[in-house]
């Protein structure tokens, strides 16, 4: 037998969505496009098959008014904030906004040339804005009540608004000279005008009201030529333009009505209302051309008063038919068509729905289950074509929602669908002729949950909140076909303590599983609904049972969060799935039995194995729980929706997946072996960018650490970065991000952002998305490697001066002469500690002579000087004065720059410490020499004052190389030699 090979994951497809959830719309100039209200966003919907092309984010407030320019390029939308606004179609901006109305704009219209918009308030007044600038050019009053609809006329060379208010009146108003000329009322109309259109020559005006009557009005001296009552309280009103396959239509039939009865030129209007009928008039004599027989909106119920009907209607541009919108947010196209024998007949071509409420149950339908049976909040069952998801029919019979449903194709090829309402009923219903075919009333409370036979499709079972399961028999609805047929009931037993949640039927027609809020599952033998087996274990209620198709098992899923699997022949738990977050409401078996798909009130879809016992892909495409969950019989392809009025088509992407991992596994392989060669061939710039391609930052380390090191390192690393994208730069501004949180990787690191910064300028840099939290993640770790660098640096110098006191290594001789540098004597050891260069204002070399100098003490100094004043230095006397103060300068001036750097006063007091000892030693072996010579020592000079500024300070040199001195006194050498040390200190910084 061949393995069975599980599916590991789907691929969604978000196929009906909401759109519009009631108000204003409006349609594109070609009708291609539908600009709806869905609470406080807009909504572009393509007309075709009602899917959400692009979404406009308005405020908190609900739109209240909506309109597009004559060119489709703008859009206007007023909401309870009293906020205009103008937003371009193509980037979904907001190009300007303004406030005007006092109250809600409850209407708005644009002239033919776009340059003008009217808006209408709840407030009285009527107001006209300049749409480029977004000033108002004129302002009405005179209304008494909410403006309630508004309309230009249509032609340009007439500047002439019309507007209708629920005071029963009507006002023509005069752009050129900003002034009412009209108020057509005169108790014509008794209530709100709900409409208005004007005929196709421009002199007649079409006004319709709740008051269920249609006036005609001449425009040339504004009276009321004629009154068409119609006997339903109307919404809108649309004129039949001529040249149109309804006009065609229309006009056939006028010539079989007879002769005319009035001297004004016929119109033709259409009038949508209540009753849910669109209905076609001939102004001569007020007659009705045609009305539908049947609605195909839900009409008004007298039992809870619910408002149903049409809202709107409009004609659709290009003859392309009539649109009208219901109660309940269905779009509904019209086209004409006439019979062999020419009479006219309307069909209705599409319906899109805006707005399904809650989802509660769904079922695949038909043979090939090219359709989905969808149950809502709602007394219909909407069945939708899955090629255009828009609803194809509606099943209409329940009284209350309908709550559940189920459907199978009978043995003789025809697909059922059975339903379960709050009426307490259930209905069977018959695919091809769209009707039901079967009621069933015995159940004395809402039922719940219903099940076709799996095998011989001659029952159903269902359960209710009656707490009974019945079993209702489908023999004779085939013969009875020409009436609904009363079912009837074949066993009944009151089954649980609670209400029945959901039943379902074994594969062989042998047993019937209900679960129930009762927290148990019972198993029961039909036909005579025989206990078998009560499944126990569940802390909270079941939702969902289903038997699996191969094995003698069943699966329950519990408001407690599991799924279980149980023994049929005991009652044992078998298997327990734990996962999701909240109450598990549906689960089905997949793959022949092996695995498992649920959804829960968390809103999340698992894919479960059942011989693993674990989820092995989580989907979160619902916001709200996930009430229903119909698996494809055959396609196994997977529908849910939930309280979010989503519905979500799930296709097996497993083999497609797979073929496409091993394509770019293929690929990457092909890749690699590029990249191989590319750095064979020292190819640096195409290797970065493959691995860029390949997406490699280990490799791309590799990369620019050999390019550091190579000799033309700056323009090699340059050449491979200006070589890439914006894309492909912050990315890589990502990979040295995480390179630089490493102290091994972080000079790799440092290069690359040089260089970057380097190649690109500072705006180009900013205008990378997502730049701002790169840099961030890049600078603290930048600043505790400078910091530790600057600490290196620190610490060289410190062996550095410490080497020299020991007279391990030569001290630097190049000094600068100080009286020029007299300002930067005392900072240069901090300037070069951190990383800064002392002021180079007068600075000159000096050679490598010495000067030699004898301290107080007799000790001696060697000093460097200037090569140009050596001369006068040896020429000039009697100037220890002079070095004595500037010694004490110094080590005054090194007393402030060791209070700052307690490392280099600790090493120079150490030092301090060696080089007296060493000269106690001295001195005992030659007490007697420097006493005899203690005053004919020589004295190093320094040049005279115009030339010589500053006395250079000596460095100590080594043991061997010091000449006798002269006797003196232990304070001034201890003094004057920590001045020596202190001044070689600096002198090594210096250096």
């Amino acid at each position: 037998m061949a393995s069975i090979a599980y599916k590991k994951s789907y691929k969604c497809m978000p196929s009906l969505q909401q759109f519009y959830t009631g108000g204003p719309f409006a349609v594109s100039s070609d009708g291609s496009l539908l600009v709806c209200a869905c609470n406080e966003q807009i909504k572009i919907v393509d007309a075709s098959n009602a899917s959400i092309k692009s979404t406009i984010e308005g405020d908190s407030e609900s739109v209240t008014a909506l309109a597009l320019s004559p060119d489709d390029k703008f859009v206007f939308s007023a909401s309870h904030s009293r906020q205009i606004r103008v937003w371009e179609l193509s980037s979904l901006q907001c190009v300007r906004s303004w406030k005007g109305h006092e109250g809600p704009v409850m209407g708005m219209t644009c002239d033919a040339s776009g340059g003008l918009l009217a808006t209408a308030g709840a407030d009285g007044k009527v107001l006209v804005w300049d749409v480029e600038k977004g000033f108002c050019t004129h302002y009405f009053r005179g209304h008494k009540g909410v403006v309630t609809c508004i309309t230009f006329h249509p032609d340009q060379d007439h500047l002439v608004l019309f507007s209708g208010s629920d005071d029963a009146t009507i006002r023509v108003w005069d752009l050129d000279g900003k002034r009412c000329v009209a108020v057509l009322g005169n108790q014509k109309h008794v209530s709100a005008v709900t409409s208005l259109a004007i005929s196709e020559n421009g002199w007649t005006l079409l006004s319709s009201g709740r008051d269920k009557v249609v006036n005609l009005w001449d425009l040339r001296n504004y009276s009321c030529e004629m009154t068409v009552p119609v006997y339903e309280t109307l919404e809108a009103v649309c004129v039949v333009r001529s040249g149109t396959c309804f006009a065609t239509g229309l006009g056939l039939n006028e010539q079989r009505k007879g002769k005319k009865k009035s001297s004004l030129p016929p119109i033709h209007f259409v009038t949508v209302g209540e009753r849910g009928v669109v209905r076609f008039w001939n102004s001569e004599g007020a007659v009705c051309l045609f009305e539908q027989q049947s609605s195909d909106a839900t009409i008004a119920s007298d039992a809870d008063d619910l408002r149903r009907g049409f809202t709107a209607a409009v004609f659709l541009p290009s003859d392309q038919g009539l649109l009208c919108v219901t109660a309940d947010q269905q779009f509904l196209f019209y086209t004409s068509s006439q019979s062999s024998d020419g009479e006219f007949s309307l069909n209705l071509s599409k319906r899109l729905i805006g707005y399904n409420e809650e989802i509660v149950d769904m079922k695949f339908l038909g043979e090939d289950e090219q359709f989905l049976a969808v149950a809502t909040n709602l007394e219909q069952v909407r069945v939708y074509d899955l090629a255009s998801m828009s609803c194809s029919y509606v099943f209409a019979g329940h009284t209350d929602i309908v709550l559940c449903l189920d459907t199978c194709v009978s043995n003789d090829g025809k697909s059922l669908l059975v339903t379960g309402s709050k009426d307490n009923s259930v209905r069977v219903w018959e695919q091809t002729r769209k009707c039901c075919i079967g009621v069933g009333t015995s159940h004395m409370g809402a039922v719940g949950a219903v099940a076709f036979s799996k095998k011989k499709k001659n029952f159903f079972v269902s359960g209710s909140s009656d707490r009974t399961l019945k079993v209702w028999s489908l023999d004779g609805l085939s013969e009875n076909a020409a009436a609904t047929m009363n079912l009837k009931v074949k066993a009944v037993v009151a089954a649980h303590d609670k209400d029945i949640n959901s039943v379902a039927v074994a594969p062989n027609d042998n047993l019937v599983c209900s679960g129930s809020q009762d927290r148990t599952a019972c198993v029961w033998r039909l036909p005579n609904l025989v206990s078998k087996v009560v499944l126990k274990g569940h802390k909270r209620g079941i939702w969902a049972v289903e038997f699996s198709p191969v094995d003698q098992c069943v699966l329950t899923a519990s408001g407690d969060k599991t799924i279980k699997i149980w023994d049929i022949s005991d009652g044992s738990c078998l298997r327990t799935f734990e996962g999701h977050n909240s109450s598990v409401l549906r689960a089905s078996f997949l793959t022949r039995g092996t695995q498992i798909i649920s959804s829960g009130a968390d809103g999340i879809v698992k894919l479960w194995t059942v011989r693993t016992n674990e989820f092995i892909a989580t989907y979160d495409q619902h916001e709200d729980k996930v009430w229903a969950l119909a698996v494809g019989k055959k396609t196994e392809m997977l529908a849910t929706g939930g309280g979010d009025a989503v519905v979500n088509l799930w296709y097996d992407s497993t083999a497609a997946d797979e073929e496409e991992a091993f394509r770019r596994e293929e690929e990457g392989v092909l890749k690699g072996q590029e990249l191989e060669n590319a750095v064979k061939d020292a190819d640096y710039t195409k290797a970065i960018r493959i691995a860029f391609q390949l997406g490699r930052p280990h490799k791309l380390f590799e990369l620019f650490s050999e390019l550091c090191r190579k000799k033309r390192e700056e323009y090699d690393i340059e050449k491979s970065l200006r070589a890439l994208g914006n894309e492909e730069l912050k990315q890589l501004f990502e990979y040295a991000r995480e390179w630089n949180t490493k102290p091994k990787l972080c000079h790799v690191a440092q290069v690359v952002l040089f260089r970057v910064f380097n190649i690109l300028t500072p705006r180009e840099i900013i205008e990378m998305e997502g730049i701002g939290e790169l840099l961030e993640g890049l600078i603290p770790y930048s600043q505790r490697h400078f910091s530790r660098i600057d600490r290196f640096i620190r610490s060289t110098l410190l062996l550095d001066y410490a080497l020299t006191g020991m007279s391990v290594i030569e001290p630097d001789t190049d000094i600068v002469p100080s009286k020029e540098l007299s300002v930067s004597r005392h900072e240069a050891p901090k300037a070069i500690l951190y990383g800064q260069k002392p002021s180079p204002n007068g600075v000159k070399k000096v050679s490598s002579e010495k000067l030699k100098l004898k301290s107080s003490g007799g000790g001696e100094v060697d000093e460097p000087i200037p090569e140009d004043m050596t001369e006068q230095a040896h020429s000039r006397k009697g100037k220890k004065e002079v070095l004595s103060k500037k010694l004490m300068d110094s080590s005054l001036e090194q007393d402030e720059a060791k209070a700052e750097e307690p490392i280099i006063e600790n090493a120079a007091v150490h030092m301090q410490t060696i080089v007296e000892t060493e000269k106690r030693s001295s001195k005992k072996k030659k007490r007697k020499s420097a006493s005899a010579h203690d005053g004919e020592a020589d004295e190093a000079t320094v040049g005279n004052s115009e030339q010589i500024h500053e006395t250079p300070i000596g460095v100590v040199e080594s043991k061997s190389k010091k000449r006798k001195s002269g006797k003196s006194d232990k304070g001034k050498e201890k003094k004057s030699g920590k001045a020596i040390i202190d001044d070689t200190s600096t002198a090594s910084l210096q250096a």
